[in-house]
């Protein structure tokens, strides 16, 4: 009598669990709540009436959650008219710090030259000063800038055209850093071959090299348009009638002389985050692939 033995497909051996990967990934929950803790809090601080607030705490299971924080945080700032505020500023000051900083990119890493180094750390160099070592000079200048009828205010000062303009000053450097840099590691053939059938340098630069920029370009427009929508310094030097500031200072018109609501502010404040998660989240793809960019070039 002959026996028989069944053979079929090796298991699967588990792979064991260090204790140095689960006290990692404690690490990195613990890190994340941490992070979303704040944003938690205003989120059920927005969801809470005040009085429920005053009366048990913050921290308190609540008993009464609705939008009605929201509503009127968007009535009483007067929000809708601050988020055009802000969309005149932020989009020229994106899209124009992208094409000056890809054209100096583009220059400093497909042409070699005796000061191309230089003229690349000077553009960086930018970054490095401090904005409020500036203030006192910058805002005397706005005031003697006249430029009637082309401003409401007949000045840079008070205008949205100066807000575009610094944010453009500031912010060039570090996009042509960083694209300078990208565009280094595009291969030299492509704009030889251009140049060599007859292409003049601005169809190298337009046709040839942005294109393969997008990835690059898509992380500079995610980043750029979260620091311009969320800044509130500038606004504040160069920017004296009300009417005129962007959605940061919406929430302003929140507090008032003798009484502010927290819980009313709070979700004035998620009404606000609003457009930059949006950015995000239609970017996000082009947003990671731009940033691990050679990550597996060895």
């Amino acid at each position: 009598m002959s026996t028989t033995v069944a053979t079929g497909a090796p298991a699967k051996q588990r792979t064991p669990v260090r204790p140095a990967r689960v006290l990692l990934h404690v690490f990195l929950a613990g890190t994340a709540l941490a992070w979303l803790a704040p944003l938690l809090w205003a989120v059920l601080a927005a969801l809470r009436p005040y009085s429920e607030t005053s009366n048990k705490g913050y921290v308190s299971w609540p008993d009464t959650l609705n939008l009605d924080n929201f509503k009127n945080a968007f009535q009483q700032s007067d929000m809708l008219h601050y988020f055009g505020n802000t969309l005149l500023i932020a989009v020229p000051a994106v899209l124009i710090t992208l094409v000056l900083s890809s054209m100096v990119a583009f220059y400093v890493s497909r042409f070699d030259f005796r000061l191309n180094i230089a003229l690349l750390l000077v553009f960086t160099a930018g970054n490095l000063l401090p904005q409020q070592v500036i203030i006192t000079p910058l805002y005397r200048m706005y005031l003697l800038i006249d430029l009637p009828g082309i401003t409401m205010s007949g000045k840079l000062y008070d205008s949205a055209l100066g807000l575009v303009l610094i944010h453009v000053a500031f912010q060039s450097g570090f996009c042509a850093f960083v694209l300078s840099n990208y565009m280094r590691m595009l291969p030299h053939e492509l704009t030889e071959a251009a140049l060599v059938d007859g292409a003049s340098v601005w169809r190298m630069y337009w046709q040839i090299v942005l294109p393969l920029c997008k990835p690059a370009m898509a992380a500079l427009g995610t980043l750029l348009s979260i620091w311009i929508y969320n800044d509130f310094f500038w606004a504040i030097v160069l920017i004296s009638t009300g009417e005129n500031m962007p959605i940061t200072s919406a929430l302003n018109n929140l507090s008032g002389q003798y009484f502010t609501d927290p819980n009313l502010v709070a979700a004035g404040a998620l009404l606000t985050a609003i457009p930059t998660l949006i950015v995000y989240f239609v970017l996000q793809r082009q947003f990671v692939s731009g940033l691990t960019l050679g990550a597996n070039k060895g």
